[in-house]
């Protein structure tokens, strides 16, 4: 097979991740895996070594000097590829660790924290446009709503709806698609010992992640449901496929609400030395994104829902 093809191979549907995803992002990642692994070195690390990297990649956006910026939008790229390589040197080596799929699931927030971070301190010192008034604190508390509340939960309903649709597309067994209720469940059965402590307070999180994600999709959950009580584990062919012919045109969208979009937009408007444009669109533009992208969904859970009653 030809390298795009052995990148194919790595992706998790091919339906979930577009062409930019796959040239731009999975292909260097890939490469940097085959690297990796060649020199025996473990996932964790690299993802380690990524997480630093989009931190650093953080204060080079606190500076007006696009040069400075250059080199921060360079790291920030270096850092995806880097947490792109992990997942698939885990993938071609088998060293899955639970610290690993930890620290993979923090690296974003890590970046983000740093970037929203250094840009405020860029800011609070400037104006307001069109006004007179300085930033001053109302930019770090716009860049605390814009991460915790509208980024946080774009990127997770972005992440979950790709995985609703992989459950459809593949089973159970290939998606990532958890249950809050479940994972509580498995948290309650670990005791606060030294063999269970680390996993059950990962759990303790990631049950709280997953029910952020499940609280914002009623319809669906209802269609889950349904679906259990009537056809338990075996859903007809039928009705998977017309999820997915409603599931699918929603991916772009859903590609949008996570990382490699709004990257972009983050570098023109910091390019054009405004970054605080980039935050006010978090809370605006990518807000309606969210709010459409669920009302779609949710409306093709009810049509599943009385189609097959």
């Amino acid at each position: 097979m030809g390298l795009i093809d052995n990148v194919k191979a790595t992706m998790k549907s091919q339906e979930t991740e577009g062409p930019f995803e796959l040239y731009v992002t999975r292909t260097p990642g890939y490469l940097w895996a085959l690297l990796f692994k060649k020199l025996h070195i473990h996932p964790v690390a690299v993802t380690i070594v990524s997480i630093v990297i989009g931190a650093v990649a953080g204060y080079f956006f606190y500076s007006n000097d696009i040069r400075q910026n250059l080199i921060g939008m360079a790291l920030l790229i270096w850092a995806n590829w880097f947490d792109c390589a992990d997942g698939q040197l885990a993938r071609m080596t088998g060293k899955r660790t639970l610290i690993g799929r930890i620290l993979d699931g923090f690296c974003g927030d890590v970046w983000f924290f740093f970037i929203y971070l250094f840009i405020s301190l860029r800011l609070r010192e400037e104006l307001i446009p069109f006004t007179n008034i300085e930033w001053g604190v109302i930019i770090f508390l716009l860049c605390a709503w814009a991460g915790i509340k509208c980024h946080g939960r774009q990127c997770a309903i972005g992440d979950y709806f790709r995985n609703i649709h992989m459950y459809f597309q593949f089973g159970a067994e290939k998606s990532e698609l958890d249950s809050s209720d479940k994972v509580r469940e498995e948290m309650k059965s670990l005791k606060w010992n030294r063999q269970g402590w680390f996993q059950k307070l990962y759990l303790y999180f990631y049950a709280r992640y997953t029910g952020s994600q499940e609280d914002q999709v009623k319809n669906f959950h209802k269609m889950m449901l349904f679906l259990r009580e009537k056809y338990g584990d075996n859903i007809p062919e039928e009705l998977r496929n017309d999820f997915l012919a409603g599931s699918r045109p929603l991916m772009p969208l859903s590609n949008i609400l996570t990382f490699d979009f709004r990257v972009i937009i983050m570098f023109l408007c910091i390019g054009f030395n405004v970054p605080w444009l980039y935050v006010v669109l978090e809370c605006t533009l990518f807000e309606i994104l969210r709010f459409y992208t669920i009302a779609r969904h949710e409306r093709v859970c009810a049509q599943i829902i009385k189609k097959y009653t």
